[in-house]
């Protein structure tokens, strides 16, 4: 199989598909040199090199296919063994028409980095073979070491700009120069959270914001990256709100594993400064405020998408914030739910939801209309809720909506 390949344009990358050719003109198979996300970030392009379908799937795509039920732990050992031996190790194919394959962990000292997998070719590997792949693994260190050094400096001086930009401590000038953003850029700011309350949020946070980092540094090269205490946060300029959303979309079918937490992105709105971050980001957080503790939200939502949810959670903040603003037969009714095991609270709130539709409301609780009459004209005696007035009929329903949705 012969190939044009592309090195990212640093020398680095270009050394190490040098590295790949001369591994495989001694051991005559297919080299693949990968990071410790199994992408490949080099392979071999003789002609006439021994090669499998698993392989010319992982170089068209740049990873390692992911293997299919048993399989996937198997590949998944076959990683964990290579990692941890001090040499080269010898590999069966995971299927019938996968080839054999040697495989060594690149590593800086004990700082583990990747590792090169080459198929065997007709004959086990000679002695001359694991030399030159134990020798390939030491120089690809460098290389890759080499890359990681530039790579990271670069991404990390743009984190620091996006994030004095997000809290507003750097003046909009300051951040448009140190992540080269022209003036008058249409900007949209991206969030991405995992579903859920966790005591490890932290560190799927980093993850997940190292997994976004390489993501859009290799399909949006322009995309900043920070991760923040509750979110990683992604700013694309120069993106329409339809673009902003496939991207989202591709953001987090590309950071998502099988197994893991699900993961929520939001959009802010369209804007043109970059002295709006701040407000960008309170866009933002509020989306995934509400899509990350709903198992049914959207993967991908702008604030347009879940308004009503939103403004919910802000006027639930000012009620906890301010308990006296709470009406006090509300709270009667629902203390009286509480300790006499009564149904007024849910009996008003259905028939609310159904504005006003008595059969409605009683179909949805499943009881008979007279029997909803009754409780909604005691709900009015015990309670004094005077729900024939529109303004508090509408005062009535959010506080009753809140608080099912606190439980």
């Amino acid at each position: 199989m012969t190939s044009t390949h592309a090195g990212g344009g640093d020398g680095a990358g270009e050394e190490l598909f040098a590295l790949a050719d001369a591994i495989a003109a001694v051991i005559g198979g297919s080299v693949a040199i990968e990071d410790l996300e199994t992408r490949v970030v080099a392979y071999s392009t003789r002609p006439g090199q021994a090669i499998d379908e698993l392989r010319r799937q992982g170089i068209l795509g740049r990873r390692v296919p992911e293997q299919p039920g048993p399989q996937a732990e198997r590949q998944l050992r076959q990683y964990r063994q290579v990692l941890t031996a001090p040499g080269v190790i010898r590999m069966p194919g995971l299927a019938e028409d996968e080839l054999p394959r040697a495989a060594v962990a690149v590593r800086a000292g004990d700082l583990p980095l990747g590792t090169i997998w080459a198929i065997e070719d007709r004959s086990p590997l000679d002695e001359a073979g694991e030399r030159v792949l134990l020798d390939g693994a030491r120089t690809a260190a460098l290389h890759m070491l080499r890359r990681r050094s530039a790579t990271a400096l670069e991404l990390h001086a743009r984190e620091q700009a996006l994030r004095a930009g997000l809290d507003g401590t750097a003046p909009a000038t300051d951040t448009a120069y140190r992540l080269g953003v022209p003036a008058n850029t249409p900007l949209t700011l991206l969030g991405f959270a995992p579903v859920g309350a966790s005591p490890d949020a932290g560190t799927l946070l980093t993850r997940l914001g190292a997994e976004l980092g390489r993501h859009w540094a290799a399909v949006r090269p322009s995309a900043a990256v920070c991760t923040g205490p509750r979110a990683v946060y992604t700013l694309l300029p120069d993106a329409d709100p339809d673009s902003s959303r496939r991207l989202a979309a591709q953001a987090l079918a590309a950071a998502s594993r099988p197994g893991t937490r699900p993961l929520r992105a939001a959009l802010s709105r369209p804007a043109a400064l970059l002295s709006e971050l701040p407000e960008l980001r309170s866009d933002v957080d509020d989306v995934l405020r509400v899509t990350t503790t709903d198992p049914e939200a959207p993967d991908v939502a702008a604030l347009t998408d879940v308004h009503a949810r939103v403004l919910l959670a802000h006027l639930s903040d000012e009620l906890a914030q301010r308990p006296r603003l709470r009406h006090p037969g509300v709270e009667a009714m629902l203390t009286h739910d509480r300790t006499r095991g009564t149904y007024y609270a849910t009996s008003v709130t259905a028939w609310l939801d159904a504005v006003g539709n008595v059969g409605e409301a009683a179909r949805r609780l499943t009881v008979h209309q007279n029997t909803l009459k009754y409780r909604l004209r005691r709900a009015r005696e015990l309670f004094g809720l005077d729900l024939d007035q529109p303004d508090d009929r509408l005062s009535c329903w959010l506080q009753l909506r809140i608080d099912a949705a606190r439980r």
